[in-house]
Order: C-alpha cells, then structure tokens, then sequence
C-alpha cells in the first residue's frame, strides 16, 4: 500500500488553476475552430478581463480572433470604462460597444421607472448578434454565481430568438462541445464556467492581471438602500431621505451603477481579497447585485429573454 503525497497548499492550487486554464483554452480554441464569427463579451469586469488574457494566451503569437462586444448599459462605472479602452488598446483587441442610450433614443427599448438598465440590455445584445452576425458569443457567466447559471453547459444554444430553453442542453462528455446550431441560432460560450470566484482570484494573482481599482478597498461616499451600499452617479441618487457617509469599500462585481452595490472592506490587495472571499458566506451577486434580488428566478426568466 503506498502513501497519499499530499502537495504543499501553494502547489495544489497552482496544479488546479493549470486545470482549469487548460480548459478555457481548449473552450476557447475549439469556438475558433468550429464557428465562423464568434464575438467575446468585454465589459472590463474581473471576470472579462480574465477571459481577454486567456484568449490572448490561448492564441499567441497570433492575434486573439475574436470581436470584442460589450452592451454598455451609460450607467457604467467611469473608472470600468477608462480601464476597458486601455486594455483594449493594450492588447491589440477589436472591441464593438452597443450603447442603450442609443436603442433608448429611437424607442427600440424604453427607459424603467426605477432607472435600472441592466434588463435593458437584452435587446441591444440581440440586435448586435444579428447586425454582426455572430454565430458564437463568449462569455464569463460561472455555475457559482447564481443558481440558474449552474443549469448551463459550456456550449448553450440559442434559438433564433435569442432564447435560452434549459430542456435544449446538451450532454457534455469527455471535453466534447457540440457547437452545431440551424440558421439564424447561435451558441453562448462559457470557458471559466467550472471556476469559482476564489478561482479567479487565485489566476488574478498567479498571472498579476490588473484590475480597475473599484476591486481594491477605498474611501467612498456611499449610502444604504436596500441593504445595500449605493454611490451616486448618472444613474440616479441619493434621495432626499438617503443619508451619505464616507466608508472604506470595494465592489465584488462591476455592472450598471444603478444595482451594483459595494461592500464595506479593507482588502486593498489582492492577497487580502483573497483571505476576505475565503471567509465569504455570500456569493458576489447576491451580495451586491440588486436586479439579482427581484425573485429566485429573475436570472433564469432573463436568460429565458435572450439575456447572457
């Protein structure tokens, strides 16, 4: 009988991030060689970011062969935007920028009483596919985020609608993607869907990927609504009876300023996110997601619209 090898903490987890980018580049190879016009979903979140550098991995030398999209909602955080056009620049990517504002100028979507845009989304993401003829969009979704993400497969297809039927999956066996889909359909792509945030983090910091600085604790002016830390922007707020202190926060995910919330913390580096998310009891959606909270199933009914 031979002896367990445990390895050291560090090795372990170095062997498991090796997995798992093995498997995004093995995702994000087979959607080039299988589609024709695939697009990549950039938003210049944590997650996204983490995508573009596996893609420029998964690809060097040559150029990433993807489009770049991202549906920007105009209530997105500047310093996101700044950090977005950077690395966009940085890495040679081609990126397409959807705006709302724009479908909300002719009518094509109009604008909620509450002032959330994320719900809006859909349409302009629908309409880009199309105008753009994308036959595969990749994306950062992870099964951990939310429950009816952890009803996807790595390959989704969408029918020619846009639509998301969970009875429509696949089987997925043995590293096999089943990419075939009929005219005027298309496939969602989710090459880190088996990560974890703390994946993510723990790759953020073994690749010393840059981030925008909204990741990393600082003084904000915020105010409480919902249960949730908010900040003022274009998108509307404080209101009169909001009371507005300065704290030490960060955001565990970026999205529409008007429903993304921070969370009070003093982790300004990334080793200390990473010890902070270890003794996490919340996922980062239901902790700072306010579309998220609508009902259980306000993700999957949106999904079901056509939404990533």
């Amino acid at each position: 009988m031979t002896a367990d090898v445990l390895l050291p903490a560090n090795a372990a987890e170095r062997s498991g991030l090796a997995t798992l980018e093995a498997e995004a580049v093995h995702v994000l190879r087979e959607v080039a060689g299988e589609f024709e016009r695939p697009a990549l979903l950039f938003s210049g979140g944590k997650d996204s970011t983490v995508l573009a550098h596996l893609a420029v991995r998964a690809f060097a030398p040559a150029p990433v062969p993807f489009t770049f999209l991202h549906v920007d909602t105009g209530h997105n955080f500047p310093e996101v935007i700044a950090f977005r056009d950077d690395l966009v620049a940085e890495l040679g990517l081609r990126l397409e920028v959807a705006h709302v504002q724009s479908w909300i100028d002719r009518g094509a979507v109009v604008e909620r009483p509450d002032g959330l845009r994320n719900p809006l989304q859909t349409v302009p993401l629908l309409d880009s596919i199309t105008e753009h003829r994308f036959d595969a969009v990749i994306g950062g979704g992870r099964r951990d985020e939310e429950r009816s993400r952890a009803k996807e497969r790595i390959f989704s297809v969408r029918d020619a609608f846009g639509q998301w039927d969970p009875r429509r999956q696949r089987v997925e066996l043995w590293n096999l993607y089943n990419g075939r889909h009929r005219r005027g359909e298309h496939v969602r792509v989710f090459p880190i869907s088996n990560w974890t945030e703390l994946d993510v983090w723990r790759y953020i910091a073994d690749r010393r990927i840059v981030l925008p600085p909204l990741y990393f604790a600082h003084p904000r002016p915020v105010y409480l609504r919902d249960g949730m830390l908010m900040t003022a922007g274009p998108w509307g707020g404080p209101g009169p009876a909001d009371e507005v202190t300065e704290r030490s926060v960060r955001y565990r995910t970026v999205g529409d300023g008007s429903c993304t919330g921070a969370v009070e913390s003093s982790a300004a580096t990334v080793e200390e996110i990473l010890d902070e998310i270890r003794s996490s009891r919340l996922t980062e959606r239901g902790s700072s997601r306010a579309d998220d909270r609508v009902s259980e199933a306000a993700m999957e009914d949106r999904k079901r619209e056509g939404y990533f």
